[in-house]
């Protein structure tokens, strides 16, 4: 290191970011020293002051460091912090930053969220930044958050919030890209309208019983956990959609023509039939569909799935080359009648992958003929497998029908495996 040249060391010390080792490497020598104010990156770790026996206060330590730094782009905390800390540091470095992650933890401080600055209201003082990403959030009270013009990407992890806040906190990022709202608990009736969102995952934790409306005609990937009531009108971008509610039922969905779709999943223990029967008359172009919906009903009563005609279902999903299927949708295709609509000719054209999930042997005769019809009519399929989950039975059908799967996995065993 000693032969290079200053501007080597600079560029080589610029990629330190751990404030360990910054602190450690300003101890080196005076060019060392020198070269620090260069970097580009600053990060603390959880754990940064957990031995601290020193005078100075973590928050003053972490002004020091920032202070020294000519040109901050990055700065990562997730040791704890002071709202009044998180002011400093941002009044020195934030005209330059662009990406700020926080560990925030103050989803049980009530009081010190309302006063103001709070932590929240801080973040205001970084207005160019371009990613900003948070955890342990109380968001009840709206930030007062001008705006930030260049923020493109924006992640809120494990938050308590209110639906006026959430919302004033997404019109102060017009030109978000990326959103993603992970294990957030509060919300009732979430809006988000966003002129150039391309990606957006939201996970709302609680009862499952969310409304979500969604205004984003650039939006390109979707997935949303929890909600009951789903309205996204503007879909001619979205490839990719994923809807899944582990605790309450999903009653009405609300989508455009979604002619570019390539990619549905749709999960959760009860779903209204409307609901999914209007999810894939939409999704008529999909390439890839995963289908784990456990029963179907309204309100409390839990129903199976309606009887679905094989061939009519492949005839309206030509496009379809990957197929994971549960039990429910299994059941619902293995009926007596399920190709008496069978027409010369009749071929799945695209299908390659399948993925079968079979609970129960109920119905065994028409669901292995379910199963020899899709390897007879798909022409193109190069994998099957066949998962056997938690089937219980008191009498020998059962073990006869794994008995027939195994038959049939020996038959075709290129392309046919057993889970």
């Amino acid at each position: 290191m000693e032969s290079l040249p200053d501007a080597i060391v600079q560029y080589i010390l610029s990629h330190v970011k751990n404030a360990k080792d910054v602190a450690v490497c300003n101890c080196v020598s005076k060019r060392w020293k020198d070269s620090l104010p260069y970097i580009k990156s600053l990060y603390f770790p959880r754990n940064s002051f957990d031995n601290h026996t020193g005078i100075d206060h973590p928050d003053s330590i972490v002004f020091k460091m920032i202070s020294s730094i000519f040109q901050l782009e990055e700065l990562v905390v997730y040791s704890p912090f002071s709202s009044t800390g998180l002011a400093s540091w941002l009044l020195l470095s934030g005209s330059s930053l662009k990406h700020l992650e926080l560990r925030m933890d103050n989803l049980a401080e009530y009081q010190t969220c309302i006063k103001s600055p709070s932590k929240l209201d801080c973040i205001s003082a970084a207005k160019n930044l371009e990613s900003l990403k948070l955890w342990g959030v109380l968001m009840i009270k709206s930030p007062r958050w001008n705006a930030f013009p260049k923020l493109q990407n924006l992640e809120i992890v494990s938050a308590r919030l209110e639906d006026p806040a959430l919302c004033a906190a997404l019109q102060a990022c017009p030109n978000l890209k990326n959103l993603l709202l992970l294990g957030c608990e509060g919300t009732r009736s979430v809006s988000i309208a966003l002129a150039h969102l391309e990606q957006c995952k939201l996970d709302f934790y609680g009862l499952g019983d969310c409304s979500l409306t969604l205004t984003c005609p650039k939006i390109e990937l979707l997935e949303i956990q929890g909600c009951s009531w789903i309205r996204v009108r503007e879909t001619n971008c979205l490839k990719k959609l994923s809807i899944s509610n582990n605790t309450g039922r999903v009653y009405i969905v609300d989508f455009g023509k979604l002619a570019a779709l390539d990619f549905l999943s749709i999960r959760g223990v009860q779903w209204c039939w409307d609901a999914i029967s209007k999810m894939l008359q939409w999704a008529s172009e999909v390439k890839h569909l995963h289908m784990k919906v456990e029963f179907t009903g309204d309100f409390d009563t839990l129903q199976p799935f309606p009887q679905i005609d094989f061939v009519d279902f492949f005839n309206s999903h030509p496009k379809l080359q990957e197929f994971d299927i549960h039990g429910a949708m299994f059941a619902a295709l293995c009926h007596r009648n399920s190709l008496k609509n069978l027409e010369s000719g009749f071929v799945i054209p695209c299908l390659e992958e399948v993925v079968v999930t079979v609970r129960s042997p109920l119905n065994a005769e028409q669901k292995m003929s379910t199963l020899e019809s899709l390897l007879k009519y798909g022409k193109s399929i190069k994998s099957m497998v066949i998962r056997i989950l938690q089937m219980k039975s008191n009498d020998s059908s059962a073990d006869d029908f794994f008995d027939d799967i195994c038959r049939f996995q020996r038959m075709n065993s290129k392309i046919v495996r057993i889970e």
